[in-house]
């Protein structure tokens, strides 16, 4: 249609107006089909620049948590090389795990609490106390989880509904008495785990005794 208008002779208005439609049509067609591809390519920056973001932060994050680890398999094995097997807690029983990064102190329920109950033993403090010191002095800032857990003999005689509660109770019976003593509230967990973590068969005395226990586990890194 242009190219009809330019070749002929006499232009009217009408015709120049027709013609500048045309220009301006195709102005903005061409400007329409620019901000689109504009759009589009600006969506696809904002989406690459998110992710190579996302990618240095999991890569800065995963450098301090190797960084992290590290750090504590050595400490570990410091102590381990100096004869330091029982990470303070000394005459308790006590387990490593370098791979986890723990340092777990296991205390039958037999020396914590009488049978179905979740007061603490007289006879006990002294020695959550000592627990207590060495968790201020060598593990400050460390977070830490008291874990409950119980044979599974079922309730019968006590007020608890399970062997999840009980072990529930006893977790945060300890954890408090931990709190009361100066450790910091946020950096310590109460966790009842029932009857699902046995470090021994339940088929005899012995083995539920065993499984009827409260773990002090502390996170080194």
């Amino acid at each position: 249609m242009l190219w009809r208008i330019l070749k002929m002779k006499t232009v009217s208005k009408k015709s120049i107006v027709l013609l500048l439609c045309v220009v301006a049509s195709t102005f903005l067609t061409g400007c329409t089909n620019w901000k689109k591809k504009y759009n589009a390519l600006n969506v696809e920056y904002q989406n690459l620049r998110g992710l190579y973001e996302s990618a240095a932060a999991s890569k800065g994050q995963l450098e301090s948590d190797i960084a992290s680890r590290q750090m504590t398999i050595e400490d570990l094995q410091k102590q381990l090389a100096n004869g330091k097997t029982d990470g303070g807690f000394t005459g308790m029983q006590v387990d490593w795990d370098p791979a986890k990064g723990t340092v777990t102190v296991t205390l039958p329920n037999a020396i914590l609490f009488n049978s179905g109950k979740s007061e603490l033993k007289n006879k006990t403090i002294a020695e959550l106390d000592k627990i207590q010191s060495v968790l201020k002095s060598q593990y400050a800032g460390k977070m830490i989880d008291v874990v409950g857990h119980t044979d599974t003999d079922p309730i019968s005689k006590s007020k608890w509904a399970d062997n999840w509660e009980l072990s529930a109770q006893r977790s945060l019976t300890v954890t408090r008495y931990l709190i009361k003593g100066g450790i910091a509230g946020d950096r310590i967990r109460a966790v009842g785990r029932g009857p699902t973590q046995p470090v021994s068969p339940n088929s005899s005395e012995s083995g539920k005794a065993a499984n009827r226990r409260v773990e002090i586990v502390v996170y080194m890194r």
